[in-house]
């Protein structure tokens, strides 16, 4: 049965600028030329991908938003604490912003928030939303892709810490090599700062297939979603519904597998050029590493950080990290 709501958000224009645009055609054209086939999750989340999330977000077979915020409101004093006074956050990936709230309430002044996200409309929706909530606080939006140099704003007037906070566990969407090369290019923004962290444990097969393939067809609809907005903003020829969503679990590599599995063979047409699909071969969008507390930390230190406190649920589904960075 199709959820009522997907047509609406799927159906509603959005607009690439042209410099991404031209940047999404090269890899999407890339993805499709090699074997196996693989694009960036990165290219999910325009407005309408952004939307899609945020309702997987909310469905009962999606422990790790609420986890988090658990976590987050359970600790949050004792962060603060760490973060200290007048801190600047800097958001990664930060979507509608509102899991910074449950920190921006528990802070003594905070003097700047800086969210950085690829998504410009999403992320200027969001910011203008926050600032009505938060009158007082500097809100400074990045629009930029946060795994490449970034060129943040300069400290405000008598600003204490500047503190990353990479909430989601999105890190796990990123193979090892750039979840490192992440870090270093993070640690080189905040230095002299710290970073919070969160990182999806490893834990049951079981619940984490149910996570990723939800009874609505969500999550479904957000993997398609790539391959309609490469019909939108760079007339390509394919058909979405020819392509089913598989997700698993990868157990010896710790990770979910997210693909677009061929129905049968066809072609996608790009820029001129056409790309066959048999049927069974697949386009592999995501990836979600799991953790272990020990293996992060392993990671982190690779890349500078000193890791700090961590904080779990009772369950041990999710975790949040706090990390120094180098002078």
């Amino acid at each position: 049965m199709t959820d009522p709501g997907l047509d609406a958000v799927i159906g509603s224009e959005s607009t690439l600028p042209v410099a991404q645009a031209s940047r999404f055609a090269r890899e999407l054209r890339a993805a499709l030329a090699s074997r196996p086939r693989r694009l960036s999750p990165k290219w999910f989340y325009d407005a309408e991908g952004s939307a899609l999330f945020e309702r997987i977000c909310t469905l009962p077979e999606y422990y790790p938003t609420r986890t988090e915020r658990a976590i987050l409101a359970r600790h949050a004093g004792e962060i603060a604490a760490l973060i200290g006074a007048r801190a600047e956050i800097v958001e990664f990936g930060a979507g509608s912003c509102d899991k910074v709230r449950l920190l921006l309430d528990a802070l003594d002044m905070p003097c700047a928030y800086i969210p950085v996200d690829i998504s410009a409309q999403h992320l200027d929706a969001s910011a203008q939303r926050l600032r009505q909530h938060y009158p007082c606080l500097e809100v400074l939006p990045q629009a930029a892709d946060y795994t490449q140099r970034l060129h943040l704003p300069a400290p405000c007037p008598g600003a204490g810490r500047r503190v990353g906070f990479f909430p989601g566990s999105t890190i796990g969407n990123f193979d090892p090599p750039d979840a490192l090369r992440f870090l270093i290019l993070a640690a080189r923004a905040l230095r002299g700062g710290a970073l919070l962290l969160g990182a999806d444990r490893v834990k049951s097969p079981a619940l984490l297939h149910a996570a990723y393939n939800d009874a609505a067809g969500v999550t479904a609809a957000f993997n398609r979603h790539v391959l309609r907005r490469a019909q939108r903003e760079l007339g390509a020829q394919v058909d979405p519904d020819g392509f089913d969503h598989a997700a698993f679990y990868n157990a010896p590599l710790q990770r979910i597998e997210m693909h677009l599995l061929s129905c049968g063979r066809q072609t996608i047409g790009l820029g001129g050029e056409e790309f066959v699909f048999e049927e069974g071969e697949t386009l592999h969008t995501e990836n979600s590493y799991k953790y272990t507390p020990e293996g992060l930390r392993a990671l982190v230190r690779q890349a500078g950080w000193r890791p700090g406190p961590m904080w779990t649920d009772p369950e041990r589904l999710f975790s949040l990290h706090w990390l120094e960075a180098p002078a």
